[in-house]
């Protein structure tokens, strides 16, 4: 169905499609790009679809509006490391050198690197935390595999694989470690009965502070480009 416009506002992009299983028309905007999308029932006309976008304008502005802008990650730019803001700097040598208030990235193409470097270190943190809460539990994990997801910051499948979006890095310290006890204990309980949520607490302690930043917050760590696959 492609791109459209919304009526009366050009700059706005909306994209159309079409479901099977839709009853209605409904409009989603993404908090990671603000892209618009309009899901319409087959046989519902597209100037149907676009009444109703017109109808919701000033809801979808609105939300438009409070989105924070992308970052483009280059030297001068803010990035946070475990949850700590850190100037980029290039330095020479050929080693990332990450301090206090500063990550130094060697001359070059930093934001590739930099993006590397980060995976990384999330695969390690990531790894030492699920490998101390699965020993905890008793019940070992198959593999960790890290990905750039934007609809959920980690799962567990029911062959004890573990998957983690490798933007957790960016997040605090003990953000990560509760992602990781999350999964982990989904190999007890693969539900979010209050026997999982009792499992969690056993293993990382009171959980409601990370959690609660994960939904505050979470959706910020999408903004950082790194002008790379990802």
């Amino acid at each position: 169905m492609g791109k459209h416009h919304l009526p009366g506002v050009p700059g706005v992009p909306i994209v159309m499609r079409r479901s099977a299983r839709a009853r209605r028309i409904t409009l989603r905007i993404s908090q990671l790009d603000g892209r618009v999308t309009l899901t319409l029932p087959n046989g519902t006309p597209e100037s149907e679809a676009l009444d109703f976008a017109r109808q919701k304008q000033d809801w979808i502005l609105g939300h438009l509006d409070r989105r924070e802008e992308d970052v483009s990650v280059a030297p001068g730019v803010s990035l946070p490391v475990d949850g700590i803001p850190r100037e980029i700097l290039q330095i020479k040598g050929r080693r990332i050198l990450l301090q206090d208030e500063t990550l130094g990235v060697p001359e070059g193409t930093v934001g590739p690197r930099l993006q590397a470097w980060l995976k990384v270190r999330a695969r390690d943190r990531l790894a030492a935390a699920c490998d101390g809460y699965a020993k905890q539990l008793g019940r070992p994990y198959a593999r960790l595999v890290l990905r750039d997801t934007r609809s959920r910051w980690g799962s567990c499948t029911s062959e004890g694989n573990l998957m983690f979006s490798w933007r957790l890095i960016l997040a605090p310290a003990e953000v990560l470690d509760y992602v990781a006890a999350h999964e982990v204990a989904h190999l007890a309980e693969m539900n979010h009965s209050p026997a999982f949520w009792s499992v969690v607490e056993n293993l990382y302690g009171p959980y409601a502070a990370p959690r609660a930043w994960l939904r505050s917050e979470g959706n910020k760590l999408h903004r950082y480009r790194f002008d790379s696959d990802s």
